[in-house]
């Protein structure tokens, strides 16, 4: 299977050593369904929606390009636990997300397209909030934690609607006296808007 994906990889870049590039950039903004995953036993963890609005870049070699991206998102979640006194405790931070995206166009038309891709995103706490229950608490955020994402999008002219899956790769949250991980978890769909 390795074999098979590098092989893959090599005749995609040779299929686009002949292609022009291209650049583009523009505005993007969304919706995402997201929670805190923990891997405590006593917790069980609910998802809430939020919104997300920034920008990108897109260049392109044929059918292979890189969009890195920056936006202002809100995440959380909630947190509840029937076993100890019906704890229900709510998730709300702020980020600076950077993903590096690395992208495929499937089907490339005159008109619209269809993409995939992946890459790692960067992600910046700019505020946090615990409402609830006291027995978590907002000091155990951490300042960064990073992940990886993956999806598909089109495009059609200058619009373009991409949805993708978001996995943190370390900790969100830490709690040393329940020794409990959190790590973020996240859905997107976002539309966007192509300025050049």
């Amino acid at each position: 299977m390795k074999q098979f994906i590098i092989s893959l990889f090599f005749i995609l870049i040779t299929m686009n050593l002949a292609a022009q590039p291209s650049f583009s950039a523009g505005l993007k903004a969304g919706i995402n369904n997201s929670k805190v995953s923990v891997d405590h036993r006593d917790f069980s963890e609910e998802s809430i929606v939020k919104a997300h609005v920034g920008i990108f870049g897109r260049l392109g070699l044929g059918r292979i390009y890189l969009q890195p991206e920056a936006y202002f998102i809100s995440k959380g979640g909630e947190v509840f636990s029937p076993n100890l006194m019906e704890l229900d405790t709510k998730f709300d931070f702020q980020n600076i997300d950077v993903p590096l995206l690395l992208g495929l166009k499937i089907l490339d038309g005159e008109k619209a397209n269809l993409r995939i891709m992946a890459g790692p995103v960067l992600s910046i706490l700019t505020s946090s909030e615990i409402t609830g229950d006291e027995l978590l608490r907002e000091d155990y955020y951490k300042n960064h934690y990073y992940g990886y994402q993956y999806g598909v999008g089109v495009d059609f002219g200058n619009l373009f609607l991409d949805a993708r899956f978001e996995h943190g790769a370390n900790k969100l949250y830490y709690h040393p006296e329940l020794e409990m991980d959190g790590k973020n978890r996240t859905f997107m769909v976002t539309a966007g808007f192509k300025i050049f």
